[in-house]
């Protein structure tokens, strides 16, 4: 399969095989956003909708290489901001650390939103079924404890094995991020909610 035909193998719109003209050798910059196989295939399924806004609104061009396995994203003539380039980067990191697309999308509206990445192991050595039980408590019953940390700080919470993402403002991620290693360390949920909505009331009466 061509590396240039795009993820499905099939010919994809000039736009996002990047040419490279005498005058524009020197401006190109590109990001390589790595693709573990597990992202493979919903990377596949969401192509569409990640390729659309990069290409129209963000004016860059986009593609999948199959042999790198690397979302290459690059500007080009028509880039008329060149920070969309990063913009665009961490819309494709957040959808590959297994973000929603729609929720991925906000990073390209709004300045203010950013992805923190963390491990259990940096708030707590924990191994085997330890581990396990940790990360139980972080999604809960059904996700319960993960979706209640999300409406109250208002995030998005992805739980990778052992690796955790927070997508949303600084203020917001901090604390998502404070209740989640609290419960970490051993916090029952009842005790991490009740803290969780002093702070989020605190916030709300400030505002």
């Amino acid at each position: 399969m061509e590396v240039d035909r795009g993820i499905e193998g099939k010919k994809r719109p000039e736009a996002t095989i990047p040419k490279r003209g005498k005058q524009s050798l020197d401006k190109i910059e590109i990001r390589k956003v790595p693709v573990p196989s597990h992202r493979y295939t919903p990377l596949k399924e969401n192509w569409m909708k990640i390729f659309s806004p990069v290409v129209e609104h963000l004016h860059l061009q986009i593609r999948f290489n199959l042999k790198t396995r690397n979302v290459e994203i690059r500007s080009c003539s028509e880039t008329q901001d060149i920070s969309n380039l990063q913009k665009a980067a961490d819309f494709v990191k957040a959808f590959i650390y297994g973000f929603d697309v729609e929720d991925a999308l906000a990073l390209l509206r709004l300045d203010d939103l950013f992805v923190e990445t963390f491990e259990v192991k940096d708030v707590k050595q924990l191994k085997g079924d330890h581990l396990s039980r940790a990360i139980g408590r972080l999604a809960g019953k059904g996700g319960r404890t993960k979706f209640t940390i999300e409406n109250v700080t208002k995030t998005r919470i992805v739980l990778a094995d052992s690796k955790i993402h927070i997508l949303g403002s600084f203020q917001n991620i901090q604390i998502a991020k404070r209740a989640i290693c609290n419960l970490i360390l051993g916090s029952p949920p009842s005790k991490v909610y009740g803290q969780l909505h002093n702070v989020a009331s605190r916030i709300s009466e400030r505002f």
